[in-house]
């Protein structure tokens, strides 16, 4: 039989139509055998970075008398007979599994051979130990398919290059490259920064209208709709200071707005047609 890693080689020379066609036939095996390939729910007892640092100070070869439970995407594996090292990847990080056919069980084993591939989500039950290397691995008992991918991830997980492919395909782009997900991270805690400064001095958060009968508040073309029960033409904002304004004068007078704006002009790296205004 050939290894792992010499089924991956091939499948990224293979047409993309080969390797869906090659996956759904795994994908009807798996529910032959009477599994759910997408189950609606799973539980665990740790994300991957709370595990690492919970037994942060497990020392090289030992393992615990504990099990745990973790899920993720497998986003890399390397097969040796009857064992079989993977990785596995959550929201906040990457884990090590051992898979050992002793401990599976051979069956168990062989399923996991032939149907699951670099791109699936699992979730895997065991103990924990610390390899001779220094890495924190999962001893895996027994493992559960959650969900089975009909594409592989690009080029292998070493990264999405194309540009073009990045900003259309933004899932890829996350999937792929680990800066960019940080980005958004950090895009999403300062905005919270921002809220809960306004918050802290006094300002009431408050949404207007996106859809407005005058695109106001700023010199910019608007994107323009038509309401039928009203046989009217409507624009999308370019702003929202008109109505910000219009609740001051209502008597808020501390007033503020999160929220996106649109404008139908140039677009370059700095400039979006859709953006989020403060």
């Amino acid at each position: 039989m050939e290894t792992k890693e010499k089924e991956q080689a091939q499948e990224t020379v293979q047409p993309i139509e080969k390797i869906v066609e090659n996956r759904k036939e795994k994908l009807e095996r798996v529910k032959a055998s009477g599994v759910n390939p997408y189950p609606v729910k799973s539980e665990y007892t740790h994300n991957l970075q709370s595990l690492k640092t919970e037994y942060e100070n497990l020392q090289k070869e030992q393992s615990t008398e504990t099990e745990v439970k973790v899920c993720g995407r497998i986003i890399a594996r390397r097969d040796m007979g009857k064992a079989t090292f993977s990785h596995i990847q959550d929201f906040t990080g990457k884990l090590q599994l051992y898979f050992k056919m002793d401990n599976v069980g051979s069956e168990t084993y062989k399923n996991f051979i032939d149907t699951v591939d670099i791109g699936d989500f699992i979730g895997v039950t065991g103990k924990l130990f610390r390899t001779r290397t220094g890495e924190l691995t999962v001893n895996v008992k027994n493992y559960t398919l959650l969900s089975k991918a009909l594409r592989p991830l690009p080029e292998k997980w070493h990264g999405l290059k194309d540009v073009d492919t990045r900003y259309r395909q933004r899932y890829l782009d996350l999937i792929s490259n680990q800066e960019v997900k940080e980005i958004f991270i950090k895009r999403a805690r300062i905005l919270n920064l921002i809220r809960d400064q306004l918050n802290n001095n006094a300002f009431l958060e408050v949404e207007t209208p996106i859809i407005q009968r005058l695109a106001g508040g700023a010199l910019a073309r608007p994107f323009k709709t038509f309401h039928n029960t009203y046989n009217t033409d409507l624009f999308l904002r370019i702003a929202p200071e008109l109505y910000l304004k219009m609740l001051v004068v209502g008597g808020l007078e501390r007033v503020f707005e999160i929220g996106k704006s649109f404008r139908n002009e140039g677009i370059d790296r700095q400039h979006n047609p859709e953006f989020t205004m403060v």
